[in-house]
């Protein structure tokens, strides 16, 4: 009996464990800059939360809350700053922003 309670216990802790550290209200927002090699960084920015990613062969991928960001491309000289307002991201959903050309 003490040991059917023990692997009950164990079990319990562990399911537990695991819905701990599960991603609630978790989503992604994707895209692509152009031309690539000319963005250092990518920023989503909801009220005072922001999240930041590095621009990799001219894609990026963020790991946000389901919410509406405002996304900020950090461009390299001669190009300008980036900037797309009103993302919705939804819960659990990846949200694709397309290509983003920035201008000199």
């Amino acid at each position: 009996m003490k040991r059917l309670l023990l692997a009950g216990g164990i079990a319990l802790s562990a399911v537990t464990g695991l819905y701990a550290f599960r991603s609630v209200g978790q989503g992604s927002i994707t895209g692509k800059v152009t031309p690539a090699d000319q963005a250092n960084a990518v920023w989503a920015v909801s009220g005072k939360d922001s999240v930041t990613a590095n621009v990799v062969n001219g894609a990026f991928s963020l790991a946000v809350k389901a919410g509406t960001y405002k996304i900020v491309v950090d461009a390299k000289e001669p190009y300008k700053d980036a900037l797309l307002e009103n993302i919705t991201v939804a819960d659990g959903a990846p949200t694709d922003v397309g290509e983003i050309k920035l201008q000199k």
